[in-house]
């Protein structure tokens, strides 16, 4: 009998926790799973945890409201089974898409992907521009496509995540922290495609506060395990910046261009090598500390 631990972070979601646990739950009988339903009640203050156990859900309470990372970490630690999937309590998640999602985890991989598609999905991706700049330094960070870097629908193997899980972020960053986590350390992460729906009750995403958190997170993993990539970055920015200050002193007409241009040039000398050099030397601390831990 195949065995999963689902986990369902939820805050103020009374309305849609017992649909999502009842789809759930349809979902295992037809399969004949050994399904564990985890609802992680971060501090609430409606009856979240109430509708949840009434509907056959485990119930772990976070005494005040945490964060969507904090209480996925809770239910992962909690988790019994190998396999963990993760879902929302709104119902924009197709929950009937975890078969094939864990049919893929059969075949060896690390972390099963739900790669949302349709158009309350693209909407609400150009409604936030945010989401593509970080999908772009994500992909040149790790080498590959990421489809969604931030999809709440996805089943991981429990003992690669457990080692990893200090590092990911507390917040709604959690899903792009493990997703870079598990690419930068060599693990097999693939996706599917699947709809995505309205959800149901109003969103708790802030938008400008979760987007410094997701700046911060991110930049913090890409100094912890690939910090070349990092310096060039951090490179290519001072030359954007040089590059529109060059411009924008030609097109004012008050300095000469030679000036300009010898101004433009010296900030590249100078700035450019020491930035890269810094990556190149946290690239080298990377490394022995790899081997320091495994022994070699």
């Amino acid at each position: 009998m195949k065995q999963l631990s689902v986990i369902i972070p939820a805050y103020n979601e009374e309305d849609g926790i017992r649909p999502t646990i009842e789809r759930l739950r349809a979902v295992a009988s037809f399969n004949a799973w050994d399904m564990e339903i985890l609802v992680v009640d971060d501090g609430s203050g409606d009856k979240t945890g109430e509708v949840a156990r009434s509907a056959g859900a485990s119930v772990i309470r976070n005494p005040v409201n945490g964060g969507y990372g904090l209480s996925l970490q809770r239910g992962i630690r909690a988790a019994r089974h190998k396999y963990v999937a993760i879902t929302d309590a709104d119902g924009t998640y197709p929950v009937e898409e975890l078969p094939q999602l864990v049919a893929m985890m059969d075949e060896g991989l690390d972390m099963a992907v739900g790669a949302r598609q349709g158009s309350e999905y693209k909407q609400s991706w150009w409604k936030h521009p945010a989401r593509i700049v970080f999908r772009v330094i994500a992909e040149f960070v790790a080498g590959r496509k990421i489809p969604d870097i931030n999809s709440g629908l996805r089943v991981m193997r429990r003992s690669v995540l457990l080692p990893y899980l200090e590092r990911t972020c507390m917040g709604f960053s959690f899903t792009t922290s493990i997703t870079l986590i598990l690419m930068l350390n060599g693990q097999f992460v693939a996706y599917r495609p699947i709809p995505y729906a309205r959800r149901i009750g109003n969103s708790k995403i802030r938008h400008f506060r979760d987007t410094l958190r997701t700046a911060q997170i991110m930049t913090s993993i890409i100094a912890a395990h690939n910090p070349i990539k990092l310096g060039i970055m951090v490179d290519l920015m001072l030359v954007a910046i040089a590059t529109v200050a060059t411009v924008v002193a030609l097109l004012v007409n008050r300095v000469p261009i030679s000036s300009v241009l010898v101004i433009f040039a010296l900030a590249m000398l100078a700035s450019t090598p020491i930035v890269f050099m810094l990556g190149c030397l946290g690239e080298l601390l990377r490394t022995r500390v790899a081997r320091n831990h495994h022994g070699t």
